[in-house]
């Protein structure tokens, strides 16, 4: 039997019935959080908790200093359910994510933190310790898998999950985006249909691209990810080869799926025949309390591909990632042997070489803090400054946001606008092989917030008020 769902989500659910059932109508304020709070015998972070989540599903807004209200009825910018297609979007990521010879000072459609909250200088202590202790023998025996150190390393980290994941297991990668693609040009043929999330990360769609697979794309909650009722449907529909998402702070929307559902996830395509491949590079990254398992923590029959990296939390530029591969890594591990033979030996055995100390814990909960206050000041700052009805995701981890506008509103025009000013944001067609998404934008909170961020903040709202709907 499952757990009974925690109580601000049932708070949360009682809430979305009424709004459904027109007891609660557009414009009605909702009960403060002190009556609530007083009403049901609750915290008030229970109470925020559900506000927030009746929020990121935008049923409900809220005012500044005035609370949370039923929010106008609007389009929802979820994809219908449509055929499989071929995807095309890598020359738009390459124009759109390029900056025309501008000059950028406010950063915002970065999809990396900023480098300031990174340990380098330990780092480069750590190179030269773990280079001098390399065994030249080492670096013809280990090649395959990758430096056996740091594959014991991470299979360390998945044991504080209470996960038992064996070095063996474990595909040293350069960076999670090639441990991605090559577990994807493992499970499929060109032709076939693969399930991702709508909205999803780009470079899952350039990789589909590149091989010539056709996107399935499964709407997305911008709370708890991937629909899996939708899922079900693609599946009896399409017969997809595999399915690629993101379970914890996916990017772009920032949603995390609670682990009952990830356990659905799971039983759904193992039903299926149908392997994951879960993209989890954010899942260290979470704000408060410990990281969420992922979904391959509920995987029996090794069918769940875990793909993590070190350039999120610790090493941007290291390129080191992995794949826990399950009964996969046998063969994934000869795929990296015949595509790139190994990854950095010297950058390995230095990450190696500092998770051995008591610094990584310590670097991670300094990251940690510093993401969450970034989000919630750069959050802030829309809901300050962007126009009525504009809807933002609050994440519980990770470092972005994402932004419905209200109808009429593009987001491909605006960023044409913005880079002439310095400012660069993510537009919504980029995470989408339909195009859709047209009046959304990532942003990236994993800038140190300064006046001059704030100030780019307020200039993109009065450019986004500036156009014609």
């Amino acid at each position: 039997m499952s757990a009974e769902p925690p109580r601000y989500r049932r708070l949360a659910d009682e809430l979305v019935r009424l709004i459904h059932a027109g007891a609660l109508r557009p414009g009605d304020r909702l009960p403060s959080v002190r009556q609530t709070q007083a009403s049901r015998g609750c915290s008030a972070a229970t109470v925020f908790q559900a506000y927030h989540r009746l929020e990121s599903l935008g049923l409900v807004r809220a005012a500044e200093r005035s609370g949370y209200f039923v929010a106008p009825v609007a389009a929802p910018s979820a994809v219908r359910l449509q055929e499989p297609q071929p995807v095309a979007v890598s020359e738009l990521v390459f124009q759109l994510l390029g900056t025309g010879g501008h000059a950028v000072h406010a950063a915002l459609g970065s999809a990396f933190p900023s480098p300031t909250l990174f340990p380098f200088d330990k780092l480069r202590s750590a190179l030269s310790a773990g280079s001098r202790q390399l065994d030249p023998a080492e670096l013809t025996q280990q090649l395959p898998g990758g430096h056996e150190g740091l594959r014991r390393q991470i299979a360390l980290r998945y044991l504080r999950l209470g996960m038992s994941i064996t070095p063996d297991e474990i595909v040293l990668t350069d960076g999670a985006l090639e441990g991605l693609n090559l577990s994807l040009q493992l499970l499929t043929r060109p032709g076939d249909a693969v399930l991702v999330e709508a909205p999803c990360f780009y470079a899952a769609l350039q990789a589909l691209e590149r091989l010539g697979l056709r996107a399935v794309e499964v709407p997305a909650d911008p709370a708890e990810g991937a629909d899996l009722g939708a899922m079900a449907e693609l599946i009896e529909r399409h017969s997809p080869k595999a399915c690629w998402l993101m379970t914890s702070f996916q990017n772009p929307l920032g949603s995390l799926m609670p682990p009952d559902k990830k356990r659905a996830l799971v039983e759904l395509l193992g039903a299926q025949g149908i392997p994951l491949i879960e993209d989890d590079v954010y899942a260290e990254l979470q704000h408060q309390g410990t990281p969420p398992l992922p979904a391959k923590a509920f995987s029996t029959r090794g069918e769940v591909l875990h793909a993590g990296s070190f350039a999120k939390t610790l090493a941007p530029g290291y390129r080191v990632g992995w794949v826990a591969a399950g009964r996969f890594a046998p063969a994934l591990r000869r795929a990296k042997l015949s595509q790139s033979l190994s990854g950095s030996w010297p950058a390995q055995a230095a990450i190696a070489h500092y998770l051995e100390g008591v610094d990584y814990e310590r670097h991670l909960r300094a990251l940690r803090r510093a993401l969450a206050a970034q989000q919630r000041a750069l959050r802030s700052a829309v809901l300050a400054h962007f126009p009525p009805g504009t809807r933002v995701t609050p994440p519980q981890g990770g470092y972005f946001l994402w932004v419905e506008l209200p109808p009429g509103h593009d987001s491909l025009a605006l960023q044409s606008a913005a880079l002439l000013e310095g400012i660069s944001l993510a537009p919504g067609p980029l995470f989408s092989a339909s195009g859709g998404f047209r009046n959304c934008l990532r942003l990236n909170s994993g800038q140190p917030w300064t006046p001059a961020l704030a100030a780019a903040v307020a200039r993109l709202g009065e450019l986004i008020r500036s156009q014609t709907i």
